[in-house]
């Protein structure tokens, strides 16, 4: 099928729509206005995104072709010519991204006295320095592993490099035989050396390479290969009634599972030995449309160069981004305790550009308070050395009654939620490991506390997780409140997720799986009427991805009667705009810029009484059918003006903003040379004087 055929479609693909959006990305390595720094972390992305795509997507798809289930994709292709299609787009991609690093990257690196290269690009003291590396370090950890008559094929590591090496004896006149050489992935990738003004990163595999002989003695060596496999990372878990035998179990045999499942790529640097090549695909059932062919002047992995920007003597040289403002009315922050603010007033954070601080602070200030009773929280994805846990910890060992549901379905990063689940059930708290097949996405937490002889709730509801380190890279949206419909309804949600309770409704949230699909819905449909009726409607959303068929259809339903609808999708979007009688009414825009867009918004006009919902959800079906997932009603005037604000901004925004085209490509907005508005740096000088009060659809 051809492009213009799946053009005739009302809906884009999510993989080909996942492909734009790496697209995006790597235009952020081509802006010749970015410090190289920022387009070699850039690099580092769009390569670690194409891996995860193929772990998850292209895995996805897998078990469909494997298990010989049908699949229809919205382009209207089923599962074999789609998969054919993809990777073929997948293909052009890859060699886009890897020959801009070497022909347009390297130069500029080069410019800057920083090399990436062989041996021989080091002095004699350089050399001699690897060969001690090498000897002292390489060697040790590496254990090479034959495949012949007497030995089964080694099971290869996923995302790590590999040589295949074809030996021969050289006193015998027996067949070749090829051994493989797995690279552990705690050696670090380059080797770092400075001479004067110069620094070198010489790639791991080059100085293995080189010495490669030193494995094999006594051996001819007639070829080495060096690959890298990617395996399907996608997985489901059954309905178990069960939790704690089953569940559990059951996910933890899937991520050993995961370390040998069905390879989904192989990527080959050039000049390998085709035989070995072949063989390889054979044994991993695979064909040429999941051969990644590299040349000699890239390298595999480039999320590795993250290695390079991280390099100490470089850390001046990264972009620097101002402070966090304040939020607004909040002067008192640091004076006053959060529970006496929250007492008076709702605190609005947008982070980045306010800190994730008064969150730490109330939950540091709850772990120290003998006041409070109790904390309850949802835990998706924390930080490596996580002060949101530590918090917990002390909590706990205050005597605190500490509730933490930890997802720990999490992809990758099911490990880490399961050693920090551990520690934080022997430090007292009482943890539950997800909801079955449930993801439990919702961010949420809430604070029981003593005051008097009463009892006050205090809530923060957010759209991003509890992580202090991509609070500070991600954009995301948080209410603090002590207002008691908001903590009533965080109760009662708290009770769904531990407990087996299903309220009639709630006052301020929308829930997903139950009543959120519908409820969003017939928001669009009172625009509908509205316009029927001969008002206005309007309808401005900001997701990071967008694939439910049934709202996409009703959103169409909206643009065909006049109602004027903005979408803001950083990611994934099926929908279709600006198509003759479908959604000429419809735009859609993605921002990818400096920090990774996440929050979410939901705007309905209302006849000019707007209902504004914030949370965790997406508009995809995973969100409403396979997810715990909360929206939070925003009620209060002042920071209603603020999220609305926060849309204008993303649509007056013409430096970082991609237009969504009928075809499904993506044109960059222009900007004139005086009228230029980046968001990423706008937000930073927002004030009270700033803050709008209707949306500019």
């Amino acid at each position: 099928m051809k492009l213009k055929e799946i053009n005739k479609s009302d809906l884009i693909s999510r993989d080909l729509s996942w492909l734009n959006f790496n697209y995006r990305v790597l235009d952020q390595v081509k802006n010749d206005n970015r410090n190289l720094l920022d387009r070699l972390k850039f690099l580092s992305i769009v390569s670690s995104n194409f891996d995860e795509f193929f772990e998850v997507r292209v895995g996805s798809l897998y078990n469909y072709i494997d298990s010989k289930k049908n699949r229809i994709d919205y382009s209207g292709m089923r599962e074999n010519p789609f998969r054919e299609y993809l990777l073929d787009n997948s293909k052009v991609f890859f060699d886009d991204f890897n020959s801009f690093f070497s022909n347009s990257i390297i130069p500029l690196m080069e410019k800057e006295k920083i090399f990436i290269g062989d041996l021989d690009l080091l002095d004699k003291d350089g050399i001699k320095k690897v060969k001690k590396y090498f000897k002292k370090t390489i060697f040790p950890m590496i254990t090479p592993m034959v495949f012949d008559s007497l030995h089964s094929f080694p099971i290869l590591m996923n995302k790590v490099l590999i040589f295949g090496v074809v030996t021969k004896s050289k006193k015998t006149s027996s067949k070749s035989k090829i051994s493989f050489i797995q690279i552990p992935q705690n050696i670090p990738r380059f080797f770092e050396y400075k001479i004067d003004s110069k620094i070198y990163f010489i790639p791991i595999e080059n100085i293995i390479r080189k010495y490669i002989k030193t494995f094999f003695q006594g051996i001819l060596i007639e070829s080495v290969s060096l690959f890298r496999i990617i395996r399907n990372g996608d997985y489901t878990l059954e309905e178990s009634e069960d939790i704690e035998s089953n569940f559990l179990e059951e996910l933890k045999q899937k991520l050993k599972d995961r370390k040998f499942s069905r390879v989904v790529r192989l990527d080959v640097l050039n000049n390998y030995d085709k035989n070995v090549i072949k063989e390889l695909q054979k044994i991993f059932k695979i064909d040429d449309f999941n051969l990644m062919k590299l040349s000699k002047k890239s390298f595999l992995d480039l999320s590795s160069i993250f290695q390079v920007v991280n390099y100490n003597e470089f850390s001046e040289l990264l972009p620097k981004y101002p402070s966090p403002i304040k939020p607004f009315d909040l002067n008192e922050i640091h004076e006053k305790s959060i529970f006496q603010i929250l007492s008076e007033k709702d605190i609005f954070l947008h982070h980045p550009y306010n800190s994730f601080d008064p969150v730490i602070k109330l939950l540091k200030e709850a772990a120290e308070d003998p006041d409070v009773l109790s904390i309850k929280i949802t835990l998706y994805r924390t930080a490596k050395n996580s002060r949101v846990i530590d918090e917990l910890l002390k909590a706990a060992e205050n005597g605190k009654h500490v509730s933490v549901l930890f997802e720990v379905k999490a992809r990758f990063d099911e490990e880490n939620n399961f050693k920090n689940g551990y520690k934080l059930e022997k430090a007292g708290c009482y943890v539950i490991y997800g909801i079955g097949s449930l993801k439990t996405h919702t961010k949420l937490l809430l604070i029981v506390r003593r005051e008097g002889k009463k009892v006050r709730n205090y809530a923060h509801m957010g759209t991003g997780n509890y992580n202090e380190t991509t609070s500070k890279l991600y954009t995301d949206i948080g209410l603090m409140t002590s207002n008691k419909s908001y903590t009533k309804d965080a109760l009662k949600f708290f009770n769904v997720i531990t407990g087996h309770s299903i309220p009639d409704d709630y006052e301020n949230l929308l829930t997903a799986p139950n009543y959120m699909k519908d409820k969003i819905i017939s928001f669009i449909e009172k625009e509908i009427k509205n316009v029927k009726n001969g008002g206005i409607g309007k309808i401005c959303i900001k997701i990071n991805s967008l694939q439910d068929k049934t709202v996409i259809n009703k959103l169409y339903d909206a643009s065909n009667v006049g109602v004027k609808i903005c979408l803001i999708v950083r990611g994934i979007c099926c929908l279709r705009p600006d198509r003759k009688n479908l959604s000429e009414n419809i735009q859609v825009i993605s921002i990818v810029g400096d920090y990774l867009e996440h929050s979410r918004l939901y705007y309905f006009h209302n006849n000019n009484d707007p209902l504004i919902f914030s949370g965790s959800a997406d508009v995809m079906i995973r969100s409403y059918k396979r997810r715990i997932e909360s929206l939070f009603k925003i009620n209060d005037e002042f920071i209603k003006k603020q999220a609305i604000t926060i849309l204008n901004y993303n649509l007056r925004d013409n430096m970082n903003s991609y237009v969504l085209q009928e075809d499904g490509s993506y044109k960059k907005k222009e900007f004139k040379k005086n009228n230029k508005f980046n968001i990423f740096e706008e937000f930073y000088s927002l004030n009270s004087e700033k803050i709008d009060d209707s949306i500019i659809l």
